[in-house]
């Protein structure tokens, strides 16, 4: 079974997106906040990374910008999904090594579901 890591501090969205990719056959780690990420990307090795970017304590650029420096875990993908749609931000997270920017508002379930299957 591969281990997704999901780092989302909306509530609804961590029922949503943990029920509907376990129900696809995914190991779900969640995190709440971006503070302890790094640590337990180098514990779990997750095969797939989803990431919010605003989060409390630690915000998701901080933590792509530490995991993608940390030569342990830098080849992990990692999917951002977020309320941020501005294209200077969009830019800035794929320049800091993320896999693929999905904006919550303009993607489906079904979206990030594709996304998931097509890099974990």
């Amino acid at each position: 079974m591969k281990k997704l890591l999901l780092i989302e501090d909306d509530k609804f969205l961590v029922k949503f997106f943990g029920y509907k990719l376990k129900k696809l056959g995914y190991s779900i780690i969640l995190l709440e906040d971006g503070f302890n990420a790094l640590k337990v990307v180098k514990k779990e090795k997750p095969n797939l990374i989803m990431l919010d970017l605003l989060l409390p304590k630690k915000n998701g650029f901080e933590v792509l910008s530490e995991l993608k420096k940390t030569k342990e875990v830098k080849s992990i993908p990692v999917i951002v999904v977020s309320r941020l749609g501005m294209k200077s931000d969009i830019e800035k997270v794929l320049k800091l090594g993320a896999t693929k920017y999905l904006v919550k508002s303009e993607s489906t379930f079904n979206d990030i579901a594709r996304a998931v299957r097509e890099n974990a």
